[in-house]
């Protein structure tokens, strides 16, 4: 067959008459393409917690097509999350959280957790036109080419695993595809963010579960642990790491956000920071605001001592004085920025941990803000190819790593430690 090929000259013009166009294209068109090619694959959503605080897990009555409306939680009649502003969010895949509360002893953490995989895999069974349950990156290619919101579990504390490698490759064979090492709260082998460190990072028992999960393929999470727990779990193996839903610290220096000295390490030892929609890890006046307000209360309640009424009187007075300042879609967007200058585009995706606090931010207030967001990306000069990669790409890229790397130790033995 004879082919035919446009001459240098012809193929310039052509670019040439092209190039007007392409510079025309306004952020809502380009933020418009790019979604229709790679869809939001977000690393974390915490539906599962609101199915057992509303519902206690007995979801008969749960209708996911509309959760505008369900039993109160937390002073919320209102999810973030339904299935209709998926859709309208341009998700095409999903990781959900099955989180468990850090305070649970050892052995409730990991019989709740069970029940977490249990209830959300019931939700994705209950709806086929719309959820699919799905374990490997082939797997959610796949089901977004399907039409499907491809849908993944993600282990949220190493507590869920009450110090047990045996329960760590069971939650693995129940399809968990990453864990958190930990949450809120520092655990027997692995210092969190927000507690006071006991380990300057991993124990040796920390090593092992990090080499254990590499070996399954199961993502490496580091939102919520300590810097010095970043940066052991990256020295303990070759696979790459995530942080499912973190920002940036020199943007926000909430302990809960990445330092630069890790965002530095990305490209060399691969991963992604899948940038949260959470106000208090976006905005630094947000969260300066929030440590006024701690430090007025505690002066009220020294002033006030045993006179409740009195301390919500006044500082209901400092609030009406003081109100908080608001995050918003740039200011996210402020965060992915910062990851680009210091990691790379390569390194960046989203996990709006929606459901899991009280509003996103002004513009992405739930599920159904993600175009916002792309939008902003794309005024700022972002390209087509740039949004893929941050809204599905590079997650992609960083499963298959996971995976590839796992293939390389399938002649290793389970890491075995002795019962008490």
């Amino acid at each position: 067959m004879r082919r035919h090929h446009l001459s240098t000259a012809a193929l310039a013009a052509t670019l040439a008459l092209a190039g007007p166009a392409l510079a025309q294209q306004s952020p809502e068109a380009v933020a418009a393409a790019a979604l229709r090619s790679a869809p939001v694959f977000d690393g974390h959503n915490d539906v599962p917690e609101q199915l057992r605080d509303r519902y206690r897990n007995v979801i008969g009555s749960f209708d996911f097509n509309d959760t505008t409306d369900v039993p109160e939680s937390y002073g919320s009649t209102r999810m973030h999350t339904d299935l209709p502003r998926l859709r309208q969010g341009q998700v095409g895949a999903q990781f959900w959280s099955v989180y468990v509360s850090a305070n649970l002893p050892p052995d409730e953490a990991a019989v709740t957790t069970l029940e977490q995989i249990d209830v959300m895999k019931r939700l994705i069974d209950r709806y086929p036109d719309h959820l699919e349950f799905v374990t490997t990156a082939d797997e959610v290619e796949a089901a977004m080419r399907r039409g499907h919101i491809a849908s993944l579990l993600g282990m949220e504390g190493g507590s869920s695993i009450a110090g047990s490698l045996a329960v760590l490759r069971q939650m693995h064979a129940l399809g968990a595809r990453y864990m958190t090492l930990t949450h809120s709260r520092t655990i027997p082998w692995a210092d969190s963010a927000t507690d006071v460190p006991q380990h300057d990072g991993l124990t040796d028992f920390g090593v092992q579960v990090v080499q254990e999960m590499a070996r399954l393929g199961m993502l490496i999470d580091l939102s919520h642990v300590s810097e010095a727990t970043m940066h052991d779990a990256m020295n303990a193996t070759g696979a790459p790491v995530i942080f499912s839903h973190s920002g940036a610290r020199a943007v926000n220096g909430h302990a809960r956000n990445v330092p630069d000295s890790v965002l530095e390490r990305l490209p060399q030892e691969g991963g992604l920071v899948m940038v949260v929609g959470l106000p208090d890890y976006l905005s630094e006046d947000l969260r300066q605001h929030g440590a006024l307000r701690a430090a007025e209360r505690a002066r009220l309640e020294t002033l006030w001592r045993g006179q409740p009424q009195a301390v919500a009187e006044a500082l209901a007075a400092w609030d009406v004085a003081n109100p908080a300042p608001q995050a918003t879609v740039a200011t996210m967007a402020d965060h992915i920025d910062h990851i680009r200058n210091v990691a790379g585009i390569d390194h960046i995706g989203i996990g709006g941990d929606y459901d899991g606090m009280a509003t996103g931010p002004v513009g992405m207030e739930d599920t159904a803000g993600y175009p916002a967001l792309f939008v902003e990306l794309a005024r700022r000069g972002y390209t087509r190819q740039d949004l893929a990669k941050i809204a599905n790409g590079n997650i992609l890229r960083v499963m298959r790593e996971a995976e590839a790397y796992a293939a390389t130790q399938h002649g290793l033995a389970p890491i075995e430690t002795p019962v008490d």
